[in-house]
């Protein structure tokens, strides 16, 4: 049951083949299994086993709240949880229960989703392994698969198992960490510059990003309001299509939000003439750094649309080479206003030095940030100065609307979806990922989902084959704004095409069987 998708297990919930209950009390009980990946921050099982309670007596009674009711669901730890511990994995915010839920997470629940933790991320969202948080890295459940365990073998690359474990890529780690390992259907990550794509592509699943405004901020800690939206990540495309229709619509406490009516539910009819389709490939995408494995998938990928009669295009988005600087000055600068207001004096830590409010202030905030965001913040002050903010947040401000004229002039020339490498590579070792400093890293890993941010689209990553090493990577689809149906329409097609495999994780499941049972072969391997 617990390999199945959201969609199969919400039937079987309405056909009576399990309860919400028993679906709650085994991933419960493989999250404790799953301990060592460090996926959770917080574990709400007292909440999950009330709400699975009441899911089954609406069941009982006929008044199911749809396909979301005693779905087990997990939330990154920067959404705000009504007397849940938020933390943002700092110590900024250890011990800190809001009173409210944010948006997303309180249609969730009105729905009958259930709530299984929070979880992990890096600190503030600010990187992209979620290797930095104050609770310790995540550990990407792939890293025990029998896929990349059997390539192990063959190709012995390390003496030290236990410290050569993979990242999960972030900073929305833990979520793709706890749908990855079978402990949760759906989870919701938060997107700024790909912080649920980037994961999604190295834990195997599909990573949405919906375009800025169509689903609520209210309630996300922000970290750059003009860029961040709530992701969702799920282990197949309808899934995502379900989740995204409980969560999209206007919101009255946020006013980023759109405020036209929005068809839902978001149903994915199947595509019916893809030779009508017309991908974009961008040029500048074609990078150096970009692994070879990587690059032939895309390669194949775009002909397999071709063979099926999409007209399939080169497009240039020229101001892409300048959309990592144009990010870091427009991100720094957000972040330094917005974590002004964790100053210990109305909530959150606070340090016990006494002499000045100065000096209680100051190292509160040195107690509280580890050096990454601290960075970002001297960072951001220093692009805000008086004298700099003409020459550095100005100008990154005028890049930013010549990258997102980029994409509409892409997409103004015809082209219906982009298709993109979401990441470099696949997942690295933990230890080669940390040689690296975290704005290094970022920028690399981020370099084909920063822009998209930038230009307020909806994005989407798609599992499509395994790397030699066994390992899972992602193509991203870029659609045009607001037509995240379409963009989910086409991704839903090619996934069906690629027939990606699922995790084998033996080892850690009593219901593997269940999985096993569900995995899909490859019909069209892009691998061949």
């Amino acid at each position: 049951m617990l390999g199945r998708s959201l969609r199969e297990v919400s039937a079987a919930l309405k056909q009576g083949q399990i309860t919400p209950t028993e679906l709650c009390q085994k991933c419960l009980s493989l999250i404790k299994k799953t301990k060592f990946l460090n996926a959770y921050i917080t574990v709400s099982e007292e909440v999950a086993l009330k709400q699975a309670e009441e899911s089954e007596k609406r069941y009982k009674t006929g008044q199911s709240l749809g396909d979301l009711d005693g779905i087990p669901i997990a939330v990154k730890d920067n959404f705000s949880t009504s007397g849940i511990e938020t933390t943002c994995a700092s110590n900024m915010l250890k011990g800190y229960i809001p009173p409210y839920n944010a948006t997303v997470v309180q249609k969730l629940l009105d729905q009958g989703a259930l709530l299984m933790g929070k979880t992990n991320l890096d600190e503030f969202a600010m990187g992209s392994g979620s290797t930095d948080g104050v609770f310790g890295p995540v550990k990407n459940p792939w890293s025990y698969s029998k896929q990349y365990r059997e390539k192990r073998k063959q190709n012995p690359h390390s003496e030290n198992e236990d410290s050569d474990w993979l990242i999960t890529g972030g900073s929305s780690g833990g979520s793709a960490a706890a749908v990855s390992a079978f402990t949760c259907y759906a989870a919701l990550g938060s997107d700024t510059g790909g912080s649920t794509r980037n994961p999604a592509a190295h834990c195997g699943l599909v990573g949405f990003k919906p375009s800025y405004g169509l689903v609520s901020r209210h309630g996300l800690i922000p970290l750059v309001n003009s860029m961040d939206v709530p992701g969702i990540l799920t282990r197949c495309v309808d899934d995502a299509a379900i989740v995204l229709g409980a969560l999209a619509g206007p919101d009255p406490r946020d006013s980023t939000t759109v405020h036209e009516p929005i068809n839902k539910p978001f149903m994915l009819p199947s595509l019916a003439d893809v030779s009508k389709l017309c991908i974009g490939i961008p040029k500048e995408y074609l990078v150096p750094e970009l692994s070879s494995e990587v690059q032939s998938l895309w390669s194949k990928a775009a002909d397999l649309f071709e063979s099926e009669g999409a007209k399939v295009i080169e497009v240039s988005l020229p101001h892409t080479s300048y959309s990592i600087v144009c990010y870091h000055v427009l991100c720094t600068s957000e972040v330094a206003s917005n974590m002004a207001r964790f100053d210990g004096l109305q909530y959150g830590h606070r340090c016990d030095i006494d002499v000045s409010t100065e000096a209680m202030y100051a190292a509160t905030r040195r107690e509280g940030f580890n050096d990454v965001v601290r960075g970002r913040i001297l960072s951001g002050n220093f692009f805000l100065l008086k004298e700099n903010y003409e020459n550095y947040f100005v100008k990154a401000q005028k890049v930013r609307r010549l990258i997102a004229n980029d994409f509409v002039n892409a997409f103004n020339s015809g082209v219906d979806v982009l298709l993109t490498p979401t990441t470099l590579s696949e997942a690295v070792p933990y230890l080669e990922f940390i040689k690296e400093d975290n704005r290094t890293r970022s920028a690399q890993d981020d370099i084909f989902t920063q822009a998209v941010n930038m230009a307020g689209l909806p994005a989407v990553s798609i599992p499509v084959a395994l790397s030699n090493q066994g390992l899972p990577i992602g193509l991203q689809f870029i659609g045009r704004a607001f037509c995240d149906q379409q963009l989910l329409t086409v991704a839903k097609w090619f996934e069906k095409q690629v027939q990606f495999p699922v995790i084998q994780l033996q080892e850690l499941m009593d219901d593997c069987s269940a999985v096993l049972e569900n995995e899909k072969l490859a019909s069209v391997s892009l691998k061949q």
